[in-house]
């Protein structure tokens, strides 16, 4: 956007200057028609001017709109997740089995306490003198339901993978890995969705300069996602500003 507006701004000092010369060497009877037209290619380009700024404003502004809105199912998703590997042990990247499990799945509430037992092993070892050990032991109090835990009587878990209305195409979902990470038996998970389709009713040039963001106070890369399938990571990639979470 730079670019333009330097481009047009120097167009503008052109304009005025050539005026300027108008006015000093053309015949009286040109300037008037030559004047006008010339004020009117500068008002015109102050226009461009005008609108590579406030497009640009305006862009931003609906990009952090809709990103807060995908953010919230990003979230979602990556709540859901966390409970699912709690619980069994793995990511899945199935939205059908990730919905079954909210629904259906308990978290085992558990209480940890360390007592102290003899140790009849080492009793015996030193003639009879009682010896001690210490143990931890953990007691498992009750379940309780994930679903009542995550999204309490809420049932949008049911349409977290789907992006709303005017973000995205009709029927667009954000898309869902999960596997082991290479070379290691760590389970990872990634929720995704390309600034592209988010943005998908945009600028092309304005998208694509969105995309090569790797600022602090930006969404890093060319989409907006939580976690990842390269490392162990359940983050997001978007800046505080975007989300209380």
């Amino acid at each position: 956007m730079l670019k333009v507006i330097l481009v047009v701004v120097g167009l503008i000092a052109l304009t005025i200057g050539i005026v300027w010369l108008i006015d000093k060497f053309v015949p009286k009877k040109l300037k008037p028609v030559l004047n006008l037209v010339l004020w009117a290619l500068i008002f015109f380009l102050g226009y461009l001017t005008f609108m590579s700024v406030y497009g640009e404003i305006k862009f931003n502004k609906l990009k952090d709109e809709r990103y807060k809105v995908v953010i919230t199912k990003l979230i979602d998703i990556r709540d859901a997740e966390l409970a699912h590997k709690t619980v069994t042990g793995k990511f899945t990247k199935n939205y059908d089995s990730l919905v079954n499990f909210i629904e259906k799945g308990k978290f085992t509430i558990t209480q940890r306490r360390d007592t102290t037992v003899i140790d009849e092993e080492l009793t015996k070892r030193f003639g009879g003198v009682e010896m001690t050990k210490s143990l931890i032991l953990i007691d498992t109090l009750g379940y309780v339901s994930v679903k009542d835990s995550l999204f309490g009587a809420d049932t949008r878990y049911k349409t977290m993978m789907n992006l709303p209305k005017g973000i995205g195409k009709t029927g667009t979902k954000v898309i869902l890995d999960a596997g082991i990470l290479p070379a290691t038996t760590i389970p990872v998970f990634e929720a995704s969705v390309d600034k592209e389709v988010i943005l998908f009713d945009q600028d092309k040039n304005l998208v694509a300069k969105e995309k090569e963001v790797m600022s602090v106070d930006g969404v890093r890369g060319p989409k907006l996602r939580v976690g990842s399938m390269e490392e162990v990571d359940t983050k997001g990639n978007w800046p505080k500003n975007l989300s209380k979470d």
